[in-house]
């Protein structure tokens, strides 16, 4: 997937992942054609006069309204199926790794489990990478489909084999991770109450109802009688458009470059429908499955270190409250490593000070007046 700034100009003239050269094929030749047409059609001005007089050209923007509002309608639906597969599997992915951590949550920290609580949590870790990386082979349909997960070294090839000749890998993964669940549960490795260990299991099976929703994106394409409408009605107009802007403008010139602006709009448009209506690819305007699955798979270790699985200290005082602060996380705790006390860069504004006093002020007032209230 291209990333790009929004405000670049020299994104206006960069071929990578780009329609124009597509459509410049069908532009091209037709504005040269519709140049040579124009100087042929002006020694027969006979010709002329009779599409001038059946308003052919009144017959052509019908036509090309008719066009236009196919070829749009099928460019919304491209984009709606990359849009959909996109939050799809970023939907799949929040789901399993929400499991993923609250399964580490939920480990017990008896000292005499601890090994057994690690071994339970990295054989959870590579599971879940395995699980979304074969949910990312089952919708891919790139050339390289060598995602990057965590190593299955720990595993045995038996296993293993069983996911390549299987009908289903990530059903089988799926099952994989409900039972270590249920066997993490049954010798204590996990400790929690049963209500919420099922808004794992809950998660777990959300995750694989969104992958069903996003192989109907890569296994279902649009309906053959849109396309083929579509793409014949493209050719028709093209050569129609080529035909009637050569007998209608005598400027060979200007006919020509309106034939290619007319010609370029229509198929940029038509080739950005074939571009995103399958967005599990490995083009440049494509979905970055790589990049997703190195995320995951970066999350999944990071959660593994024993400070990410426990919440930090906190030291507090009754009386205290926090303060507000708008600061950059590095340099507060690079602050903090110099020994420095941070300052504070935003404060709460004088009217809301003012507020805030007159809130005490209330409350002191009201407690004074319960205890004269007990001493009365």
């Amino acid at each position: 997937m291209i990333l790009y700034p929004e405000q670049n100009w020299r994104a206006l003239f960069s071929l990578k992942g780009s329609v124009l050269q597509h459509a410049a094929r069908w532009s091209v030749l037709y504005s040269i054609l519709t140049f040579i047409g124009s100087i042929a059609f002006g020694y027969v001005p006979e010709w002329t006069a009779w599409v001038a007089e059946r308003d052919v050209s009144a017959q052509l923007k019908d036509y090309s309204f008719i066009l236009g509002f196919t070829i749009v309608f099928r460019s919304q639906v491209a984009y709606g199926r990359w849009w959909e597969g996109a939050t799809l599997l970023q939907q799949l992915r929040g789901e399993w790794f929400n499991s993923y951590s609250g399964l580490l949550a939920f480990c017990n920290d008896k000292p005499e489990k601890r090994e057994a609580v690690e071994h339970f949590q990295h054989r959870l870790a590579a599971l879940v990478s395995l699980l979304y990386v074969c949910a990312l082979k089952q919708v891919s349909a790139m050339h390289d489909n060598n995602i990057e997960l965590l190593g299955l070294e720990g595993f045995s090839i038996e296993p293993l084999e069983l996911l390549t000749e299987c009908h289903d890998a990530c059903e089988v993964v799926m099952n994989w991770i409900q039972r270590l669940i249920v066997d993490a549960d049954t010798t204590d490795i996990i400790q929690i109450a049963p209500p919420i260990l099922s808004r794992v299991y809950n998660q777990l099976g959300n995750g694989i109802v969104k992958l069903r929703n996003a192989r109907k994106i890569r296994q279902f394409p649009i309906p053959y009688p849109l396309a083929q409408m579509v793409a014949f009605i493209m050719v028709v107009h093209t050569n129609v458009t080529a035909l009637v802007v050569s007998l209608t403008v005598s400027s060979p010139v200007l006919a020509s470059l309106m034939s290619f602006a007319v010609i370029t709009a229509f198929w940029c448009i038509y080739y950005i429908s074939l571009e995103l209506e399958q967005p599990f690819g490995d083009a440049p305007n494509d979905l970055p499955l790589h990049d997703m699955a190195m995320d995951l798979n970066h999350s999944l270790i990071g959660m593994l270190t024993e400070m990410a699985r426990r919440p930090p200290p906190y030291r507090w005082s009754s009386g205290d409250h926090p303060s507000i602060q708008k600061l950059d996380l590095r340099d507060y705790v690079a602050t903090l490593r110099e020994g420095r006390r941070p300052g504070l860069t935003s404060r709460l504004t004088s009217k809301t000070d003012k507020v805030v006093g007159k809130r005490e002020e209330t409350l002191i007032a009201d407690a004074a007046r319960q205890v004269e209230g007990r001493h009365g």
